[in-house]
């Protein structure tokens, strides 16, 4: 089974720290890497992909990182493409070279081409639908469970 790295599900996790601590802490690096377990290198990695990517305004030494934009603005979609290294924007990366003279591997890409498109388009199209101010409702009500 094909698989996305953990930058995506590390982002996630990095905004929703923003939204909880950003009022009463610096959301530093290092403090994101205490919350998600992950070494600082990798968290500073995401956060420069995410502020590259105009999702994410960071201040460098003890300022922290902020939501560059409203909540309910950034989509899941926005956050994947920050972070995935894929290659040409496919998600799908095709075996190198199929036997030509196979009548199998000389038409697979005609077979699956169009068929990982679909897939591809229909991912992208449920990541597009979920805000960051969905997650933020979500946080809420389980941090509200905790606290109860």
């Amino acid at each position: 089974m094909m698989q996305i790295s953990s930058r995506f599900t590390l982002a996630v996790h990095i905004f929703a720290c923003i939204d909880t601590f950003g009022n009463e802490y610096k959301v530093t690096s290092d403090f994101l890497s205490k919350s998600t377990n992950v070494n600082p290198v990798i968290i500073r990695k995401i956060l420069g992909q995410l502020k590259g990517a105009g999702l994410l305004k960071v201040t460098r030494g003890a300022g922290g990182a902020a939501a560059a934009r409203p909540l309910h603005e950034i989509t899941f979609l926005d956050i994947y493409r920050a972070v995935e290294c894929i290659e040409g924007g496919e998600l799908f990366h095709f075996h190198e070279n199929p036997n030509p003279a196979c009548p199998v591997g000389m038409n697979i890409h005609f077979i699956l081409d169009d068929k990982l498109l679909r897939i591809q388009n229909a991912m992208e199209k449920e990541l597009a639908s979920i805000t960051l101010a969905d997650l933020k409702k979500d946080t809420e009500k389980y941090l509200n469970q905790e606290t109860m």
